[in-house]
């Protein structure tokens, strides 16, 4: 069953410490867990842990990432039929159109440049909060068509 956890995959700790901030400011920080690294985000689904994690309701997910970079991650969850449904809004600071075109085409559901000030920041991840987890209806778990 999905509950109201987000995975963030952020690789920068000034940027996890933003996020972190402006989800507490919203009022989200407990149900928060953080992938520091590509493989780490893989190894959230697909490792030997993966049944112990609880399927987050949303991935936020940074593309330059070390180890494995976020369109590999993106392309990974979207092949696999446990993870395809899961909405992933890429938050990074990259601006590059080839980067966009990309995330898009291997499925992201949405795609934000990383504000640099904090309150614009804060403002980014609560209307992402407001959308992905309350108005937005999740699919269930089991998706069969």
């Amino acid at each position: 069953m999905h509950d109201k956890t987000v995975l963030l995959v952020e690789d920068n700790p000034d940027d996890e410490e933003l996020a972190m901030r402006a989800f507490k400011k919203n009022r989200l920080s407990n149900n928060i867990r953080v992938a520091r690294d590509g493989a780490e985000a893989i190894d959230y689904f697909f490792g030997p842990t993966k049944d112990s994690n609880p399927t987050p309701l949303l991935i936020l997910l940074d593309l330059k990432l070390p180890k494995i970079d976020g369109l590999e991650v993106l392309k990974r969850l979207r092949e696999d039929d446990k993870t395809k449904h899961i909405p992933i809004v890429i938050l990074t600071s990259s601006d590059e159109e080839e980067d966009i075109a990309k995330s898009y085409c291997l499925g992201c559901n949405s795609y934000i440049r990383k504000p640099v000030d904090f309150q614009q920041f804060v403002d980014a991840v609560k209307q992402v909060e407001l959308y992905w987890l309350v108005i937005n209806v999740a699919p269930p778990e089991r998706v069969e068509v």
